[in-house]
């Protein structure tokens, strides 16, 4: 098969998927299921409906319609504050989405009475991250405003933590958003249909919390992709790890010193490579390099060593690995690595049933 291409293990993300949600459901916590490190690709996303996520959020309002023209029945969440030159698309094409700026909310508004299309806002609240959301302070003002304006419903408050500023969802913060959530239904006489407490990163307080107080909602993407709590990169009991593989062709293979010879100035990306030399070594070139993924997010599944990488190459001490050229190699990925590896055109996507994804979006726009 082709080369570079991306391994995408369907059976594996549907088993995740189904004992993730099952696992919150058991203390009464939906899972919405986030595609955007796949970049809305459909495939992937009819299987995470197909094992009972109803809702899939993205944060390219792009991908939500890409899923929406293949004909996926969900309901679709865009998860970045919306641009106020979409605000348009997004009530077009998606149910819900997170907010945090009036102006934003109220140009939805007005296209969602326009386009006599409801659409519902969950206001994101920060709670120390640094990232989106409404102070606290604020919040009463804002939700009083976005009560009043018609084509636009309150669904919800949200937080995001352990993204920007790797602050941990702890008992503490979720009680802090619990406490909120109470106190705006107390206030207002109405029920807060999401209380979204964070993403994937949220496991460990789930597993050891004896009380997940308002909270009712996730938003999983890295834990049911890679298998793991993005807060230690851990693996998460009884889920796959290797659902993603990326391959990846050998090129060139042939005995050369370990250290570069001549006089040493900056590499194509401006820095200056300090390497030991200890001696000859087997080096092999990758047909893959930064342009196609983050090589630093890369764990090699044989013996090799990852040395570094150019544009275009991936170099590697072959050490006892009988590599010559046209091997393929397979490698696991961190959500950087993943994230890169969907974005870029020159690697291929290819799932479990030897359907070319790729090619199967490109179908579904042209029709």
């Amino acid at each position: 098969m082709a080369t570079p291409r991306l391994e995408i293990d369907l059976e594996k993300i549907a088993h995740n998927a189904r004992t993730l949600k099952d696992l919150y459901e058991s203390s009464g916590i939906s899972v919405i299921g986030v595609t955007k490190v796949v970049c809305g690709n459909p495939i992937v996303a009819q299987t995470l409906v197909d094992n009972g996520i109803n809702i899939l959020g993205d944060s390219r309002i792009e991908n939500i319609r890409r899923m929406r023209s293949a004909g996926i029945r969900a309901q679709f969440l865009l998860l970045r504050t919306p641009m106020l030159s979409q605000a348009e698309t997004v009530v077009k094409y998606a149910d819900y989405s997170h907010n945090t700026e009036l102006k934003v909310i109220e140009r939805l508004s007005k296209f969602a009475i326009d386009r006599d299309t409801p659409h519902k806002v969950i206001l994101m609240v920060e709670l120390g991250d640094l990232r989106e959301g409404l102070l606290p302070s604020d919040l009463e003002s804002t939700i009083e405003r976005v009560l009043d304006l018609k084509g636009v419903a309150l669904a919800g408050i949200g937080t995001n933590l352990a993204c920007y500023g790797s602050v941990v969802p702890d008992d503490e913060k979720m009680g802090e958003l619990s406490a909120i959530a109470n106190d705006i239904e107390k206030n207002y006489n109405l029920t807060l249909d999401f209380v979204s407490g964070g993403n994937s990163a949220n496991h460990d307080w789930f597993m050891s919390t004896k009380n997940v107080g308002r909270v009712n909602n996730l938003r999983l993407g890295e834990s049911i992709f890679l298998g793991c709590d993005p807060l230690n990169r851990k693996p998460i009991p009884d889920l796959y790890t290797d659902a993603m593989t990326l391959v990846a062709e050998v090129i060139e293979c042939k005995i050369k010193p370990s250290r570069p010879y001549g006089e040493i100035a900056q590499d194509a990306f401006g820095n200056v490579l300090e390497v030991q030399d200890t001696g000859p070594m087997r080096r092999a070139l990758l047909g893959i390099g930064k342009q196609d993924v983050l090589v630093s997010g890369l764990t090699p599944r044989s013996g090799i060593e990852i040395l570094g990488g150019s544009s275009d190459h991936i170099i590697v001490n072959a050490k006892q690995v009988d590599l010559e050229t046209g091997c393929e190699l397979k490698f696991d990925l961190n959500y950087g690595a993943l994230l890169s590896a969907m974005t870029a055109p020159y690697v291929i996507k290819t799932t479990s049933d030897r359907v070319d994804a790729q090619e199967y979006c490109e179908i579904v726009e042209q029709n």
